[in-house]
């Protein structure tokens, strides 16, 4: 037995009018579009979208990149030139 159930959300004014204009164009309403991202969260076990920071990485990678470059701010090697560098690495 199908059965319905009611889901309220709260969002703000813009996104909610921004949404919808574009949701109309692709010839869906509100109630819709929801569904499908649900039925998709439900399908894929997780979130259905790319999930980015504002910089372009995942959460994760962004994580990453802010540990690696801390690691490296607390590195002990200096280098005075490039060479002493190079003959560093090929070793």
């Amino acid at each position: 037995m199908n059965t319905q159930d009611t889901l309220q959300i709260r969002i703000d004014a813009k996104t909610k009018k921004a949404s919808r204009k574009i949701l109309e164009e692709l010839g869906l309403d509100m109630s819709s579009a929801v569904k499908l991202f649900l039925t998709n969260v439900v399908n894929r076990k997780g979130i259905p979208l790319d999930l980015k920071t504002e910089n372009g990485f995942t959460l994760a990678q962004e994580q990453a990149l802010i540990a690696e470059t801390e690691e490296a701010k607390q590195s002990s090697k200096h280098y005075a030139t490039v060479d002493a560098l190079m003959r560093d690495l090929e070793q």
